[in-house]
């Protein structure tokens, strides 16, 4: 226990190391009905602004439950801020208090083990019900119990309890598939009962889930019929195989597997809710600690505030980012416009203002010194590519992907949309001018639009409807520099030809380029 209570010490205010099975985790995500959440954050938006390494940096969670609980935490923005005032003084306690910190994980855990990822199918997924012969099951297993006591009186019994006996066995072997895909789950949630009890004993996490004893008692009671799983759990030791044969043998004799299993999934179908209750207690315990070493490890951070104005944001930075720069803006009614040069830093803001409000919204923290934001609805087209599958090329999947967009812009609800070159697929002419209208429409109706462009003519096209920010290079005579940070107004300078005249280009090449770029212009470079 002193290992792992330093080991658990030192790893407070750090990230994690080592693989994420991401299918295990969003198991219980992907099967959860969030119907009633404001929105659920969709593959599309996650894979635009890269939601799996948030994750990764933002998971300090103990348990393998905590962490699907984190998981769909942040991927799922509730009508009302899940932080609320009484969770903020338990992580204040969790802050503050080490040896409450380490009381509490030392106890979670033992919820540590890979089966917990399988625990969520209890009340999850759909039981399989016992087949149309089953009720001669426990006809042979008293017939089984039978032979064997009557062989004590009479030996040629024997003769009889093994044609049972094998008949029981091939019914055992035929039952063994669903009982093994069980024995991973069951004993897990005796295990997430047993610690559920001992925390509901503690009065700052009792206030969490004042009602849960209920759903504990009933998890007890079936508990009582799934000592079988239980025992087979727990072996452990050089004589293992031994007893686990032995164990075999018995449960193959009478059918004691396909009984108490039936039995016992009967009884969980019919208790699905207090199970997901118990699930949740515990794991949310686990995320707010994550929460505070989360907060621990960070130089800056802040608890947002979520009221219906205008976003804000003061020294804001990508959490995944070594050592980002930092950034500060004010909105004051419009959505904003960025222009600059590829790898100045437009895309990675777009990206650290979408993590943060989904930070803001689902964990009530925020990689900033200072944030303001409206609860908003999140959608993007950042990373579009061509579906050679379907046969659809770049310039249709960003039609399509945009045209979901807009849909949304009028759902009455207020949208945050992230958006990267719009319509970089197709020809000037037609990119701009359908940029233009398709940005305004989006920016209707109270939404917020962030969005990049290399289309100098959209910020006097844009001009009423949205706030002008560039990000620039520093250029010199021998190299290309960025300081990633957010200026006001449309960028004004044109640097590329200057890029490919320091990077080597034939002179004849960058000659032609500058007087064709001089034709273009009507000005001087």
């Amino acid at each position: 226990m002193n290992k792992t209570k330093t080991k658990l010490a030192a790893a407070y205010g750090c990230p994690k190391k080592g693989y994420f099975h991401f299918d295990a985790i969003k198991r219980y995500f992907t099967k959860k009905d969030n119907n009633t959440a404001y929105q659920v954050l969709s593959d599309k938006t996650c894979a635009d602004l890269d939601f799996e390494e948030l994750f990764m940096f933002v998971d300090r969670t103990t348990t393998k439950i905590g962490q699907q609980y984190l998981y769909n935490r942040l991927r799922v923005i509730e009508q009302q801020n899940p932080i609320d005032s009484k969770r903020e003084e338990l992580i204040s306690k969790i802050q503050s208090d080490e040896a409450f910190r380490l009381k509490t994980q030392l106890l979670i855990n033992k919820q540590n083990k890979g089966h917990a990822y399988y625990l969520s199918s209890l009340f999850q997924d759909t039981h399989e019900s016992p087949p149309g012969w089953f009720s001669i099951v426990p006809v042979l297993s008293f017939a089984s119990l039978a032979f064997l006591i009557m062989i004590v009186f009479q030996p040629k019994f024997i003769l009889l309890f093994m044609l049972v006996f094998c008949v029981n066995m091939g019914i055992h072997y035929w039952n063994k598939q669903m009982a093994d895909s069980y024995s991973r789950s069951l004993p897990q949630l005796l295990r997430l009962n047993n610690i559920a009890a001992q925390l509901h004993k503690e009065k700052q996490f009792a206030i969490l889930a004042p009602d849960l004893k209920r759903s504990m008692n009933v998890i007890a009671e079936i508990a009582k019929k799934m000592l079988l799983f239980k025992v087979e759990a727990d072996m452990q030791g050089e004589f293992k195989v031994v007893v686990w044969a032995a164990l075999e043998l018995i449960k193959a004799a009478f059918l004691l597997e396909p009984l108490f299993l039936y039995d016992i999934l009967k009884a969980l179908d019919a208790k699905r809710k207090e199970i997901e209750n118990v699930f949740s207690f515990v794991g949310e315990i686990d995320c707010l600690i994550s929460i505070a070493s989360l907060r621990a490890g960070l130089d800056s951070y802040c608890i947002p505030v979520i009221e219906d104005t205008e976003l804000a944001a003061t020294d804001i930075y990508h959490p995944v980012i070594p050592a980002c720069v930092t950034n500060t803006i004010k909105l004051t009614g419009n959505s904003v416009l960025l222009t600059g040069s590829n790898m100045s830093g437009k895309t990675t803001f777009i990206r650290t203002i979408g993590l943060n409000v989904i930070a803001g919204l689902t964990l009530n923290t925020c990689f900033a010194k200072e944030l303001t934001l409206p609860r908003l609805q999140i959608y993007s087209a950042i990373r579009i590519s061509d579906d050679l599958m379907n046969n659809k090329s770049y310039y249709f999947e960003e039609v399509t992907t945009i045209k979901e967009l807009l849909d949304r812009s009028t759902s009455g609800q207020r949208n945050l949309f992230l958006l990267d070159e719009i319509f970089k697929g197709t020809n000037t002419v037609e990119r701009i001018s359908g940029g233009k209208a398709v940005l305004s429409a989006l920016a209707r109706n109270n939404n917020l639009v962030f969005v990049s462009t290399h289309d100098i003519e959209l910020t006097d096209l844009l001009a009423d409807s949205y706030e002008q920010y560039h990000f620039s290079e520093i250029v010199d005579n021998s190299s290309v520099g960025f300081d990633y940070k957010l200026k006001e107004g449309k960028l004004r300078n044109r640097n590329a030809i200057r890029i490919l005249e320091l990077n080597g280009y034939p002179d004849a090449v960058i000659a032609e380029a500058k007087m064709l770029a001089q034709k273009l212009d009507g000005n001087e470079l």
